[in-house]
């Protein structure tokens, strides 16, 4: 049992050194092809030179993932007691799925940037002439980063304001139930009225369904206007 345990741990300690290195270089490509998209002039020879690298690097990324998982699979099917191999198997599935997700978001990344610069190239940035596409591109850029900040401010002032009305909105019903209670012992010594209150207690639940909806419009009223 310990020397085939030994000798998988082994593989799986080196096959981590080489993704850990593989994903630091993938991410460094994902950047630079979106980059060199965006700084390209009218060629097209060094985008698509990225786009190669970055597709390649990301299939023998994911065949080594493959790969320590099956390595991973193997050490776990040897017999084996104690709290010790447990903790180190463990650890190397830890490791696999931290990778893994590592390996995705870099991907997920590479992708919202490429679309980005489609987009600008779209809207006809890709018809610049080399002297003014890379500034033209850098205004766009400029602009959007703007807008994506007021758009944020927008959005923690529309979080304040609501946070603010549910802070007011517990206290008046914090007022609201400590009236409820001295209405409701009113109405134990009284009887005659206690249809009165339990028509006001129908009407308070009325308009609180009716705040609510229109706070919650207006919320996402304003997520829309700020996103869009």
């Amino acid at each position: 049992m310990g020397t085939e345990w030994d000798a998988l741990r082994k593989q799986a300690r080196h096959l981590e050194n080489d993704i850990d290195m593989k994903l630091i270089a993938f991410n460094k490509v994902g950047v630079g092809a979106a980059s060199s998209s965006a700084t390209a002039s009218t060629t097209d020879t060094s985008p698509l030179l990225g786009d190669h690298v970055f597709e390649s690097l990301s299939l023998e990324i994911e065949q080594m993932l493959d790969k320590l998982s099956n390595i991973n699979e193997k050490m776990s099917e040897i017999p084996n007691s104690g709290a010790a191999v447990m903790h180190v198997l463990q650890r190397h599935r830890e490791i696999l799925h931290g990778y893994r997700q590592e390996y995705l978001k870099i991907q997920a990344n590479h992708t919202t940037r490429m679309e980005r610069e489609e987009l600008l190239r779209g809207s006809g940035l890709g018809t610049s002439s080399p002297s003014t596409s890379g500034l033209s591109r850098r205004d766009m850029y400029l602009k959007e980063n703007t807008h994506l900040h007021s758009s944020s401010s927008l959005v923690n002032d529309q979080i304040s304001i609501a946070m603010e009305t549910k802070e007011h909105l517990t206290s008046q019903r914090q007022h609201l139930k400590r009236f409820q209670t001295r209405m409701h012992d009113i109405s134990n010594r009284f009887p005659l009225i206690s249809s009165l209150i339990q028509r006001i207690n129908i009407r308070k639940r009325r308009e609180s369904l009716i705040i609510g909806g229109v706070i919650a419009v207006c919320t996402i009223l304003l997520l829309l206007y700020a996103f869009h």
